[in-house]
């Protein structure tokens, strides 16, 4: 079901969870990535999400928290500190199957003093752009964000538009 009112697109986890929201707690990704998702990596407190890493029985567990709700063009935000660490990707994004579309803020843990934007639009990727931000987004929570359009998206970093892209949108 695509949500319609304002109110139910706004997804605020200060207090432990939101709405249509849940933690992820499966066989994760497979091979190449080797990656479990665990429910019990996802913990709050004094407002803030902590998404953890670790491994157990040669495999990585890891954190992700997502819904089932369809969402549509608008602007998608997100205050982190993503992980320093090589291996790692922290992430924020939005995707759908069937085709497969996705819009995606990455950051790769070798070096969180840049953040990758991409996209895909019908399974079909290559779009990846990387900004340099001036400081490293390890050390303190800034906002990262993309405004979807029918023919563009914007990313953000603390506000400021810092890329757009204008070419295979996808679509809602």
């Amino acid at each position: 079901t695509r949500l319609t009112q304002e109110e139910d697109k706004i997804a605020t986890f200060e207090n432990g969870s939101a709405q249509g929201f849940w933690a992820r707690n499966d066989r994760g990704n497979g091979h190449p990535f080797n990656c479990e998702f665990r429910n019990s990596n996802v913990s709050f407190a004094d407002g803030i999400m902590t998404l953890t890493l670790s491994k157990s029985n040669e495999k990585y567990v890891g954190a992700e928290y997502r819904t089932g709700a369809k969402f549509s063009y608008g602007y998608y935000s997100v205050s982190m500190k993503p992980a320093k660490c090589d291996g790692v990707i922290s992430s924020f994004f939005t995707y759908t199957w069937g085709p497969w579309d996705e819009i995606d803020i990455e950051f790769l843990g070798h070096d969180t003093t840049i953040v990758q934007f991409n996209y895909y639009t019908t399974g079909v990727g290559g779009h990846e752009y990387f900004y340099e931000l001036g400081f490293d987004a390890s050390e303190d929570f800034h906002e990262y964000g993309f405004d979807w359009q029918p023919d563009s998206i914007t990313w953000y970093v603390d506000g400021v538009a810092v890329y757009r892209a204008t070419e295979n949108i996808p679509s809602a």
